[in-house]
């Protein structure tokens, strides 16, 4: 008996200590608890072992014991794989279908409004790391003290697409020297302008990834929430600037099986305060509850198993899967993510893409068949193969009522030097212009060298009379510059209509169409009266 007590006072010490460095929830749905368990078991084992062999190396007492242990592992290792089974594909498969509700038949034209090029988010995450980082290079008193997390999480703050992420201490030591005050603040990137700014803090932040000990963030969340399986943890600021961390809590089938969200725990890294939310009324100013990982395994489940297991592994009817790649976008103040939806046999081409919102996750299918994105970023590296650009994953917009791939092409410092827009049911439809020139200049010399039939479905048609008009040159295109007798500033290419344009005078009436009304609006269609 007092070798058993023994054994077990150390394998509870050993416990702690590994209990304190790998934090595994308290959980039965939680692979990494049974391991926990597991170990424990084998730990004691191993010490009960040390006690119960005597002088000449034979074991004594304790067999019974040591057996127990033998088979508690067995049932543990078995019982997961037996259990994990029933609850899996080959039984539940509409159970895996059903993980998210994908709307189908959605409209694309009359769902995603015309592209907003002022509120486009044309920095990836690599830029926006160059960016973050050279802030913080200008800032010697900080650099030596933290570091730039990597997070850089791409959210909506007060209508503008910004990438958001910490300052974290820079080593233990300077963990300790700083720990009182805390990280000093947080960096923002404009997704659109590239604006970069380091936001300084009245008081630091205490509970981040690096700190050490009890504020050590996983591990603090680990104290207060025992039981809780936290998904992926996510930075972000409210719309007054407060920093918080926003930390997801799984629940699962079985062992780590059909994984969902369960709840949201919001923590104010200053104060350590936390408060958990329903997946329902978590604050609008979220724009991270589900994981992109999350959401395309979701989908996947959604596109393999809709007709059945066996149908997704022999017939194969109707079975789809998401491409390689996504990207994240703004509406209607919160964050999408877009990737495309393919047929299994990977054949290159799309049948549609998926929007989904972060937040709540509803999700849309449109049926947009065209180029896989891959494809199409090649299609645009191939316009200018010799000078080895890399291209960004395509952002999906509504160009001129198609669906268009905007895409950004850097040279080897990671600096973006040419816009590309492909047409996405036709990848050989493709435009490469100068970044110099700015993204409105881009999308209106790609409208004038592709031949795209033109859809006024959403367009606004309205008749103007002349005020003014002058040309002008810009690639080789004629441009007519027109105002009209409301002041309103208007251009249009000679490639719209040329056999008009040229006669135009002061004077002249005319019924012109366009699709967004801006300080020079462009015409896409041009009739005389």
């Amino acid at each position: 008996m007092k070798r058993n007590l023994i054994s077990l006072f150390i394998t509870a010490i050993i416990g702690f200590v590994i209990y304190y460095f790998t934090l595994p929830a308290f959980n039965i749905h939680s692979l990494g608890f049974w391991f926990y368990v597991i170990a424990l078991l084998i730990i004691y084992s191993i010490v009960l072992l040390c006690f119960s062999i005597d002088n000449k190396g034979n074991l004594v007492h304790s067999k019974k014991i040591l057996s127990g242990s033998m088979v508690g592992i067995f049932v543990i290792f078995f019982g997961i794989i037996f259990i994990d089974f029933i609850l899996s594909p080959v039984f539940q498969s509409k159970s895996y279908s059903k993980r998210i509700i994908v709307n189908e038949g959605e409209n694309f034209t009359e769902k995603i409004a015309p592209v907003d090029f002022n509120s486009i988010p044309l920095l990836d995450k690599d830029s926006s790391q160059k960016l973050g980082d050279r802030v913080m290079g200008q800032m010697p008193e900080l650099v030596s003290q933290f570091y730039v997390s990597d997070l850089y999480t791409q959210i909506n703050y007060n209508d503008m697409t910004i990438r958001v992420t910490p300052l974290e201490y820079n080593g233990f030591f300077k963990y300790l020297s700083n720990k009182k005050a805390g990280v000093k603040g947080y960096i923002t990137v404009n997704s659109v302008t590239g604006e970069s700014n380091l936001i300084k803090l009245e008081n630091g932040m205490k509970y981040v990834p690096s700190a050490f000990f009890s504020k050590d963030l996983n591990r603090y969340l680990r104290f207060k929430y025992p039981t809780k399986i936290f998904g992926e943890k996510t930075f972000e600021i409210d719309n007054e600037g407060n920093p918080y961390w926003i930390v997801p809590t799984i629940q699962y089938k079985g062992v780590g099986l059909r994984k969902e969200i369960a709840s949201v725990i919001i923590l104010d890294p200053i104060t350590g305060k936390s408060k958990e939310y329903k997946v329902a009324d978590v604050p609008t100013w979220v724009d991270h509850v589900y994981s992109a990982s999350l959401i395309i395994d979701q989908v996947d489940d959604w596109g393999q198993y809709k007709s059945g297991f066996l149908n997704s592994i022999f017939g194969q009817k109707n079975v789809v899967q998401t491409t390689e790649g996504y990207n994240y976008t703004t509406m209607n103040d919160d964050v999408y993510l877009y990737t495309g939806i393919t047929s299994v046999s990977s054949d290159e081409s799309n049948i549609g893409f998926i929007l989904t919102n972060m937040r709540t996750k509803e999700t849309n299918f449109y049926a947009v068949p065209g180029a896989e994105e891959y494809s199409a970023m090649e299609s645009a590296k191939g316009q200018v193969q010799q000078m080895n650009y890399e291209s960004t994953f395509p952002l999906l917009i509504n160009l001129n009522n198609r669906a268009t791939y905007l895409m950004s092409l850097k040279d080897a410092a990671g600096l973006v030097k040419m816009y590309a827009f492909v047409d996405v049911e036709d990848y050989q439809k493709v435009v490469i212009t100068d970044s110099a020139k700015g993204i409105e200049a881009a999308a209106a010399n790609y409208l004038n060298n592709v031949d795209l039939e033109k859809d006024t479905t959403n367009m606004i048609t309205k008749e103007i009379e002349i005020a003014s008009i002058h040309q002008t040159s810009i690639d080789g295109t004629t441009y007519y510059y027109i105002k009209d007798n409301d002041e309103k500033k208007y251009s249009v290419s000679i490639k719209v209509n040329k056999n008009i344009l040229p006669f135009l005078n002061v004077g002249s009436k005319v019924s012109i169409s366009y699709s967004m009304e801006k300080e020079v609006t462009e015409i896409i269609n041009i009739e005389e009266k």
